[in-house]
């Protein structure tokens, strides 16, 4: 091949190379100022709220309270979305599936995001597969029983779950939940012999408590204290370190023989591990003002719960804080997975 043929055929394939790394590069520039422009415009559809338990329980409940301030924010509509099963994996698991465009959210609790990954092998990580937006509330749980029981004060309760197969079982909304782990703490610490019977949530736990099936339930605030006010249901003692604003005189466990005890509970709001930095900023955004709306936090302080906005690093690191301690409650109680 003559030599000046052979420089023109390199040079024509130089040109081509230059020219396809110049249409690539461009098309990557066209393509991100596209998502940027999708992200100022953020939302540009409905949103949904996944809700990892039946509805009726505690986490719908606060869900449903924030809906009407998220609609009005975000001026689209927000719906809830509930997959009940496995202590919150499912709902957790399409989250993190969805597209991370921010239109798919969690509200997950301290079972879905923190410790649900020391009882199971599952097949994404809670922590890294998901983007913290913001806590939502915090609150203690509250050991309650039927009104008819013939349990009534948190020493009879002991009494009757030191016994050797004791009846006295506990029921929570699913294994890794918050009342599930503040039961398996006490009895850690009091030497009980109980066993913990898991619901698909709170709301059948509940009807099972009403019924007289289930002998007792640590209970969050929002699914008790209204059968305690009816007197339905008779409270023995809550798990936090200070006393229910709705149960002022309910004594915590801490205070009946237990200093220290604290098993606090928690939900937090969680996107897409991939979603984009802007569409956190707005979806926080939208949730810190939605959590310090004062019609808002009537409606959970009512229900004996915290509103807890945060920033998206410090609900990272606090999800994170607890992963590490329930971890360790997990593996001395010997908590096996569903």
């Amino acid at each position: 091949m003559p030599l000046n043929l052979a420089f023109s055929i390199e040079k024509t394939r130089r040109w081509a190379l230059l020219a396809a790394v110049f249409l690539n590069a461009l098309a990557m520039l066209t393509l991100n100022a596209q998502a940027q422009s999708a992200d100022s415009n953020f939302p540009t559809q409905s949103i949904k709220i996944l809700i990892g338990f039946s509805p009726g329980g505690s986490s719908d409940t606060v869900a449903r309270i924030m809906v009407p301030k998220l609609t009005e924010l975000f001026k689209q509509t927000v719906v809830i979305d509930n997959k009940p099963g496995a202590g919150g994996n499912i709902a957790t698991d399409l989250l993190t599936k969805a597209t991370p465009d921010g239109h798919t959210i969690m509200l997950g609790t301290v079972g879905s995001l923190s410790v649900n990954q020391h009882l199971n092998k599952l097949n994404y990580d809670p922590v890294t597969d998901t983007a913290a937006l913001s806590l939502c509330v915090v609150f203690s749980n509250v050991l309650v029983v039927n009104s008819a029981s013939d349990v009534k004060t948190f020493e009879d309760y002991l009494k009757q779950a030191r016994q050797d197969n004791s009846k006295m079982s506990f029921g929570s909304s699913g294994i890794g939940g918050g009342g599930h782990l503040a039961g398996e703490m006490l009895k850690i610490a009091a030497n009980l012999n109980n066993q913990h019977v898991a619901y698909r949530g709170g709301a059948p736990a509940m009807n099972d408590l009403l019924g007289g099936v289930l002998p007792s339930i640590f209970s969050s605030p929002t699914d008790a204290v209204q059968h305690i006010q009816t007197g339905k249901l008779r409270p023995l003692a809550t798990t936090g370190t200070k006393r229910l604003e709705a149960l002022p005189n309910v004594p915590t466990i801490a205070e009946s023989g237990f200093p220290g005890f604290e098993a606090t509970n928690w939900y937090a709001f969680a996107a897409p591990a991939k979603t984009s930095p802007e569409v956190i900023k707005r979806l926080n955004a939208a949730l810190v003002a939605t959590l310090k709306d004062p019609g808002v936090v009537a409606q959970l302080r009512k229900l004996g719960l915290e509103p807890t906005p945060t920033s998206p690093a410090e609900a990272a690191r606090y999800i994170k804080a607890e992963s590490d301690k329930w971890g360790g409650v997990v593996r001395k109680a010997n908590i096996k997975g569903s």
